[in-house]
């Protein structure tokens, strides 16, 4: 049995890792100051968590909860581009200053490895796709800019301080556990929501954008991987399906699976959104053996049925 922290682990994606975790009989240790996570995400779960609640930016706080553990996968991470187009200074606080803390706070306490939760936002619009990691970064947003910052500080404690880390770009996450309440929700829980009560989705732009929508148990997969995989540490990889959906496509899906038909609001386009984004996730399965399982059509269905049931 090995001992990991998944901080933000009562948010989407880390309550997911949680739950696979427990499955493996592994011990966890969440830490999370539940600023966009949900406790009611771990209430359900057997005892063999051990949560800690509290900021990533509070050093006191992850050394205690890292002691002696084997893994960190860090996914805690001050979400949304338009939150960070809002507020850069608190974005920039929590995921780039908070990365550093977590880093720092491994590497005192002798960690195996960290995995970074990064993000297909540092590419921006570049004009290749499918997009591979060689691709140089052209960030559109503060919260892209704050991944990037994130990749480079795991890169740095890599080559000074021989702590191994993992960066894994994720490509647009969606399943179960994807809270759409916040106003800065993704687009997926959001277009259900309204799906399911009649009202009509907002899109911005003409929806003809285009995403490589991932479905969370490919990520959740990743993550377990790239903590495991031998001589991965240094990594940067792409955590995607390999193909891209419109906006529109998406919702003629939802409108498909929820028998709802709702007509879209189309809304000017916002600052620091991108206009495509397709990941080639060749380095993915060549060095973690990462194989995405979960296709979009099948994700798509999980997810209503989870939202419909109105399950937690």
């Amino acid at each position: 049995m090995s001992v990991y922290v998944v901080t933000g682990g009562a948010g989407f994606i880390g309550s997911n890792i949680v739950r696979r975790l427990l499955d493996l009989g592994e011990e966890i240790r969440v830490v999370d100051d539940l600023s966009t996570g949900r406790k009611d995400n771990l209430d359900s779960l057997p005892r063999g968590v051990y949560f800690h609640e509290g900021s990533i930016c509070d050093s006191g706080l992850l050394h205690k909860a890292f002691a002696g553990a084997d893994f960190v996968l860090h996914q805690a991470a001050r979400p949304s581009v338009q939150r960070s187009v809002e507020n850069p200074a608190e974005t920039n606080r929590v995921n780039v200053d908070g990365t550093l803390a977590v880093l720092t706070a491994a590497r005192d306490a002798g960690i195996r490895r960290v995995v970074y939760a990064s993000s297909s936002s540092v590419y921006g619009d570049l004009p290749e796709l499918p997009k591979p990691e060689s691709a140089i970064p052209r960030p559109k947003s503060p919260y892209a800019v704050s991944k990037l910052a994130g990749e480079y500080y795991c890169r740095v404690f890599g080559d000074v301080f021989q702590l191994e880390t993992v960066s894994l770009r994720y490509f647009n996450v969606y399943g179960p556990r994807q809270d759409p309440s916040s106003q800065y929700a993704a687009v997926i829980p959001i277009f259900i929501r309204c799906l399911l009560e009649d009202k009509p989705p907002r899109v911005f732009g003409d929806g003809e954008q285009s995403r490589d929508f991932t479905y969370v148990d490919d990520v959740v997969e990743a993550n377990l991987l790239a903590a495991g995989a031998p001589n991965a540490g240094g990594a940067v990889l792409n955590i995607g399906c390999g193909a891209r959906h419109t906006l529109n496509e998406l919702l003629r899906h939802l409108q498909s699976l929820t028998g709802r038909s709702a007509s879209p609001e189309y809304v000017a386009s916002r600052a620091g959104d991108v206009r495509d984004s397709q990941a080639d996730i060749t380095s993915a399965r060549e060095v973690i053996g990462y194989q995405p399982r979960v296709s979009f059509e099948e994700g798509l269905g999980r997810t209503v049925e989870w939202y419909r049931s109105g399950a937690r």
